[in-house]
């Protein structure tokens, strides 16, 4: 395992694509390589076949992102694998999240604009600071396609036009502004808003107890 996650380093490289007769070739009489392989998706390593890239084909795989370097002395313990989510906690999560995707706002059964796909939500497992100071794992509502990245995403700048083209003559003069500036200038508020509205519902909930909701 330690050998495949410095082949994937130091010849594929993060982003690239490779197959498994590339992978076979690389460590020839080496049983279960493939098997060993998977096995760095434990330590955080992000490896894609086509079930989460469409664009790859069926006998490729996308090196996406290095985890723990398990080659360094003292990784050598697998961590215990996330718990399966049931159906009747998803459910739960869904409902507490709004029945909506914490990173966009799609609703299931909702069409993406660019894409036309029904909106599908999934369980994502979200890093959060909490307020002792370390870093708690919360399970958050997310539709499909942000989870994977917008794969699928295909950037419309004739519909952006378009509908730019439609807004009244102030608002068309305020997109102006911002796009001239390169940014548009957020209120603290809406900051504070947008970071709270992708919170998972537990996270939500210390911060409606920190200004007193609850």
């Amino acid at each position: 395992m330690k050998r495949v996650a410095l082949w994937l380093v130091s010849e594929v490289g993060e982003g690239n694509k490779f197959t498994k007769a590339e992978l076979r070739d690389t460590f020839p009489g080496v049983s279960q390589i493939d098997r060993r392989m998977r096995d760095l998706r434990s330590f955080g390593w992000r490896i894609d076949t086509n079930r989460e890239d469409v664009t790859l084909a069926a006998r490729e795989q996308r090196f996406v992102e290095q985890g723990q370097p398990v080659w360094e002395k003292g990784v050598t313990s697998r961590p215990a694998h996330a718990p399966a989510i049931g159906a009747t906690r998803r459910r739960e999560i869904i409902a507490h999240d709004d029945n909506m995707c914490r990173s966009c706002g799609i609703t299931p059964g909702d069409l993406h604009e660019d894409t036309g796909e029904g909106a599908q939500l999934d369980i994502a497992r979200r890093k959060v600071r909490v307020p002792d100071g370390g870093l708690a794992v919360q399970l958050v509502a997310e539709c499909r396609r942000c989870r994977l990245g917008g794969n699928k995403l295909v950037a419309d700048a004739v519909g952006v036009a378009t509908r730019a083209k439609s807004l009244s003559d102030a608002d068309q003069q305020l997109l102006a502004s911002w796009i001239d500036a390169g940014e548009r200038d957020f209120r603290e508020v809406e900051r504070v808003w947008a970071n709270y509205r992708a919170l998972p519902a537990e996270a939500r909930g210390s911060v409606r107890s920190a200004i007193g909701l609850d």
